[in-house]
């Protein structure tokens, strides 16, 4: 027992040996920390000046729309500039727009059009990191501890969602919603900072084709994605997900107002609980190896069914017990998904194909949050929670149909053999 838990502990930390990976774990926990403090904020703020769900739905359109089409091109930009220095361009950007904001908020000069204006703005910037974010990972651990990285990331931003949210609660109550985004601002210059102290010359760079036409290696890379079995799966998944379960930003925050009647202490205590879970979940996908799309299968009607059960929940208590399931599985959903798409894609590919799964992740809230923020408005506010078994089961079916013909594809060339 002691030697299995060793071995788990050996795979699970082993990208931690890496310099350049340390570094941007822990500037990742510090600004992932103040980025939950700052979605908190900001979708009290919403419900607070405009009082509605379909306002924090446009909202989350605006955030996540950007992703939605300038997203497939971040991984054609990631091919043409070093990753490092895009990072460092977005780092300044989210760092000034949080600043604006919490001076806003300050100063009480705040008004809901100054809110959709900077969530645009800020949808535009997440665009361009998210993706640069996941395919720099492969950069800093390579491809042995590639595994090990992304379940980490996963699990620092879960921890994060544990501690942001309960300090927004604390904040929010004591010192204002201000504070808030003035901390999540301070945060960005932490990142800033170790990515200069990173060493360039011990990343593991893969070879990337030039790119002449921002056009042309777009379409180059959904061209791979949908000719490519084991690529192309999980990143439909991940569309489903997206769109039909993964749309917390707007499901919760009017879940805990409307349903359970919850402050923002309430909600801070559902997100905490599902940082704790995705938590182990992340470290759970760190520390196994050669998961394949059956097992993305199972996970992803696991997440829809718990976020079911979230919105029948029929207290504050209850839904918070249930948030840690939704934690284990939306971080193994997650973590799984970008393992395999970083693992199974040809080196060239990797930085269109994380840009495709970073669209189907981000950007799906643009259709997601405004119909889910109508559905609560108009339905009720545990409809869009209920809504996730359904995405849940549809990108099941495909994880399962996409294992039964590559195992179909598998058996073709000896069934062959047999008959000659």
């Amino acid at each position: 027992m002691v030697a299995m838990l060793a071995a788990f502990s050996r795979t699970t930390f082993s990208s931690l040996k890496r310099r350049n990976f340390r570094l941007y774990f822990i500037s990742q926990g510090i600004s992932l920390t103040g980025g939950w403090m700052q979605s908190i904020a900001q979708s009290w703020l919403v419900l607070h000046l405009t009082g509605s769900a379909a306002a924090l739905g446009v909202v989350a359109a605006l955030t996540y729309g950007p992703s939605l089409f300038i997203g497939p091109y971040a991984g054609v930009l990631a091919d043409r500039f070093p990753k490092r220095r895009l990072l460092a361009a977005t780092q300044v950007a989210l760092c000034l727009l949080a600043l604006a904001l919490g001076v806003a908020v300050l100063t009480d000069t705040v008004r809901a059009w100054m809110v959709f204006v900077m969530a645009g703005v800020l949808g535009v910037i997440m665009a361009v990191d998210y993706p640069t974010r996941q395919s720099f990972i492969y950069e800093l651990a390579g491809p042995a501890d590639l595994d090990s990285a992304v379940g980490l990331s996963g699990t620092v931003n879960n921890l994060a969602r544990v501690v942001g949210p309960a300090i927004a609660g604390v904040l929010i109550a004591s010192a204002g919603m201000a504070a808030c985004f003035l901390l999540n601002a301070a945060s960005y210059v932490v990142v800033i900072a170790c990515l200069l102290l990173m060493r360039p010359a011990e990343f593991h760079r893969a070879h990337a084709n030039e790119v002449d036409d921002e056009r042309d290696g777009l379409m180059e890379g959904l061209r791979y994605a949908a000719r490519t079995p084991g690529v192309r799966e999980p990143l439909v998944m991940m569309a489903i997900i997206g769109v039909l379960t993964y749309e917390f930003s707007v499901t919760l925050p009017v879940f805990a107002k409307f349903a359970l009647g919850a402050s923002a202490a309430g909600l801070a205590y559902m997100m905490s609980a599902m940082g704790v879970g995705a938590a182990v979940g992340g470290l759970i996908t760190a520390g196994r190896r050669g998961d394949g799309l059956g097992r993305l299968a199972l996970t992803a009607l696991g997440f829809g069914a718990v976020t079911a059960l979230v919105g029948i929940a029929p207290n504050l208590m209850t839904a918070t017990a249930l948030m840690l399931l939704v934690g284990v599985f939306s971080a193994r959903f997650v973590g799984l998904s970008n393992g395999l798409l970083q693992l199974r894609s040809e080196p060239e590919m990797r930085n269109r194909v994380m840009a495709l799964w970073s669209t189907g992740f981000l950007g799906s809230t643009f259709i997601g949050g405004p119909v889910f923020g109508w559905l609560a408005q108009s339905v009720g506010p545990r409809w869009p929670l209920l809504v996730g078994a359904l995405g849940g089961a549809i990108a099941a079916a495909v994880g399962w149909l996409g294992e039964s013909r590559a195992r179909e594809i598998a058996l073709e060339p000896s069934t062959e053999q047999g008959v000659g």
